[in-house]
């Protein structure tokens, strides 16, 4: 007769057909956590991740601002750039400004060509760099520039319930629609680091610190930050970026809109007298930021800096590399090389005086150009 079949030799066998399953399944890596507080696709995860793992090495990338637009003595050539032109690699953060594309315009306050400019932050991606954009816009409530600050109601009057606020809403969706714009030929919406209302602790633009309340700057930026969401522009990082102003944290945060809204943390400082005086700025400076940007967990990056002309022949080890002194950033970002300036450059370009110096700023193993900084 044979022998019924128990309950108990069955489940037996059952768990040793799921167990295996079970254990693979239990044993799948988890998901990373997104190191920003707000929504970010695929790519600006990937890119702030990459800028993490940068600032905590003993690298910086080096950025130079519209490198591939214009440089010293030439303007709009295709692949050209005063960087790559010295040292044969494009700098792995290149910087563009949105001033006048809040108003319609196809050319940015310096004359660069929005869909150069669209181009180009399409190219810097692809080629594993970052692009930062700031936004230099004409005062609203006047009609006058960035730096028109003659009337203090400026602010207040492009938040919500202000006379211009619906207008206001107008010039950021211009600025929306460009950066929706951006798409690679694969689909992809490019990962690009967002750096509005910079400076703000001093006052010379109509933002500044003595032109609008500390509640109003916080409110224009969570106003901004929040159109932006809406838009559903994910691809987008965000970074916070007073002067040289702040002497500690109190200071530092005291406009700062929250770690929600915020990526990156930074500061803009120029040499304009002694090597001794930039020296002691940038040491308070990065010494406040690099706090900063621990206690928040946010990367650290020095967002703007140089020296006009760079009238030193060793300026770039001499006075930037020292002043940086092995301080965990992302990148450092000097200003543009104007072609119809003859002294308004700060980037390296060919038969500079300080070219030989900038070689070997290039190739000392902390510093990253576009072939190395691996961002995408």
């Amino acid at each position: 007769m044979e022998k019924k079949k128990t309950g108990i030799p069955y489940l037996a066998a059952l768990l040793l057909v799921l167990l295996p399953a079970f254990l693979l399944s239990s044993c799948k890596e988890p998901k990373t956590p997104s190191l920003s507080q707000h929504p970010c696709s695929p790519e600006a995860e990937t890119l702030l991740a990459g800028l993490h793992r940068i600032a905590e090495g003993p690298s910086f990338m080096y950025g130079h601002q519209d490198d591939t637009a214009y440089g010293h003595s030439w303007k709009y050539e295709d692949g050209r750039s005063d960087t790559k032109d010295v040292c044969g690699d494009y700098p792995g953060v290149i910087g563009f400004d949105l001033g006048h594309l809040e108003l319609g315009r196809s050319r940015n306050l310096d004359g660069v060509p929005f869909n150069w400019m669209r181009r180009e932050i399409i190219r810097q991606y692809e080629r594993g760099g970052m692009v930062t954009l700031s936004w230099h816009l004409d005062n609203p409530l006047t009609g006058g520039n960035a730096w028109d600050y003659s009337n203090k109601e400026t602010v207040s009057s492009i938040l919500p319930g202000g006379s211009l606020h619906d207008e206001f809403l107008v010039r950021l969706g211009r600025v929306a629609d460009f950066f929706e714009s951006i798409v690679t030929e694969k689909g992809v919406k490019v990962p690009m680091l967002f750096r509005p209302w910079h400076e703000h602790t001093g006052s010379w633009f109509w933002w500044g610190q003595d032109n609008c309340t500390t509640e109003q700057y916080k409110a224009l930026w969570r106003m901004t930050f929040d159109f932006m969401q809406k838009r559903g522009l994910t691809n987008l990082l965000w970074a916070y970026s007073p002067g040289s102003e702040p002497k500690n944290q109190e200071e530092y945060f005291e406009r700062y809109p929250g770690d929600d809204i915020m990526d990156v943390l930074g500061f803009d400082t120029y040499q304009s007298d002694s090597r001794e005086g930039y020296l002691r700025v940038m040491k308070k400076s990065l010494d406040v930021l690099i706090e900063a940007a621990q206690t928040h967990n946010k990367v650290a990056a020095v967002t703007e800096t140089g020296y006009e002309s760079t009238p030193d022949s060793t300026w770039w080890t001499g006075t930037l590399v020292p002043a940086l002194d092995n301080a965990p950033i992302a990148y450092v970002l000097v200003w543009r090389n104007a072609w119809d300036r003859e002294t308004h450059h700060y980037g390296i370009y060919p038969g500079h005086e300080s070219e030989a110096d900038f070689m070997i700023f290039y190739n000392d193993s902390r510093t990253v150009f576009a072939n190395d900084a691996k961002l995408k």
